[in-house]
């Protein structure tokens, strides 16, 4: 069975996979302070009865986690075939940006799985801590694309700076129009950052043209997924299908 592991720098996904099949997934706290035997502690309770682990395929956001997965994986699975998303590592991507080096792992992987999926060119819509918007031509190609605050942080932001706000459960509230404080709050997160969204699509889709899908993922997607018209597919395991992807083309 291949172990993906996806950290990002809210949270880290885990899957499963047996062949193309994901059997399992858990979702986990991201903390920078964990160490690589607290981690082999999660993952062997996570993982507990699971079967023989055959591959391990991992990208992370957070350079201190990374660091300690590393150490983790050669500490308890040594004799485990790994690949690690970083600079050498055979994506099939090419990255036609200023400086490839500067993007992110899982924004390259998801090119990867997006392609896969629903063949190009296409928009990924990321909902995490950032909301990234990742431009993906007919080729698979990472063209680029757009960055801005999460909604959870822009929540949270606005929480700490205004005095009389405080922060709300993200669900659709009765209508637009908020009737009190909690529903205008949530009116704005929910609809202002469907709009935000719609709005990128829009006018990447001018400089692009037409888009076989926009495909969002996240933590947060579903929260917004209905509230947008242009978002076309919702795939919750779309990094760490691409994890499986990069993993099959690295296998010795």
């Amino acid at each position: 069975m291949l172990l993906a592991i996806d950290v990002g720098n809210t949270n880290t996904v885990i899957g499963l996979f047996e062949g193309e099949r994901m059997s399992r997934s858990w979702r986990t706290k991201t903390d920078a302070r964990t160490t690589a035997d607290e981690i082999a502690l999660t993952f062997r309770g996570l993982l507990e009865g699971a079967g023989e682990i055959t591959g391990i395929a991992l990208c992370s956001t957070v350079p201190a986690v990374l660091r300690e997965m590393r150490l983790m994986l050669e500490r308890y699975f040594a004799d485990t075939p790994k690949v690690i998303i970083e600079p050498g590592i055979k994506t099939g991507v090419p990255v036609l940006t200023d400086n490839p080096k500067e993007v992110g792992a899982d924004r390259i992987v998801n090119t990867i799985a997006a392609h896969h999926l629903f063949g190009g060119p296409c928009i990924v819509v990321d909902f995490g801590t950032s909301t990234n918007l990742d431009v993906v031509s007919a080729k698979g190609e990472f063209l680029g694309g757009a960055l801005a605050p999460g909604i959870e942080i822009s929540l949270d932001a606005l929480a700490q700076r205004a005095a009389q706000l405080r922060k709300v459960e993200l669900v659709r509230p009765r209508s637009a129009i908020g009737k009190n404080t909690v529903e205008a709050l949530q009116s704005g997160a929910l609809y202002g950052f469907a709009g935000q969204v719609d709005g990128l699509v829009d006018r990447i889709c001018e400089e692009l043209g037409e888009v076989t899908a926009v495909v969002a993922t996240g933590g947060l997607a579903p929260i917004v997924v209905p509230e947008s018209r242009t978002i076309t597919h919702y795939e919750p395991d779309l990094t760490l299908i691409g994890l499986r992807l990069v993993f099959e083309k690295n296998a010795v």
